[in-house]
């Protein structure tokens, strides 16, 4: 893998790190702090600008009380300084006590600057589950 690609690879294990850790300077540490940032959490409206987007963080961190990503990397391309990553992310988080898992298929989109790739855009789409099966006839 050429070295563009393995430093974005990095930089998206970086994200996922900072939100499994559940810790803000972690998460600002990997993104972009500018306007033309963007982040679509799934059911949310879209977040513009560092601000809002730091916000939404800072909202999901403090009502959330373990989160575990695996991350099946589907999709890494460079294109000059931009970078992005498609993933699959199975999600497994703690609600009352219990464990409740979830799919979500995300875009990651990143920004080189000075040797160093950061988050200028993440969406979230939830995936339906195609275990639970409904008897049509009931």
């Amino acid at each position: 893998m050429d070295k563009d690609l393995e430093t974005l690879k990095e930089a998206n294990k970086a994200f996922y790190e900072a939100f499994e850790s559940l810790d803000i300077q972690k998460m600002d540490a990997v993104w972009l702090k500018e306007a033309h940032v963007k982040c679509v959490h799934p059911g949310w409206d879209i977040q513009v600008g560092w601000p809002d987007v730091r916000d939404s963080w800072v909202l999901i961190f403090n009502h959330t009380i373990k989160i575990k990503f695996s991350i099946c990397l589907f999709d890494l391309s460079v294109r000059g300084n931009l970078g992005w990553t498609i993933c699959n992310e199975s999600i497994s988080t703690q609600d009352k006590g219990k464990w409740v898992d979830g799919r979500i298929i995300s875009t990651n989109l990143f920004e080189r600057h000075d040797d160093t790739w950061q988050l200028i855009h993440h969406h979230g789409s939830p995936l339906l589950s195609l275990d639970t099966q409904t008897d049509p006839s009931s």
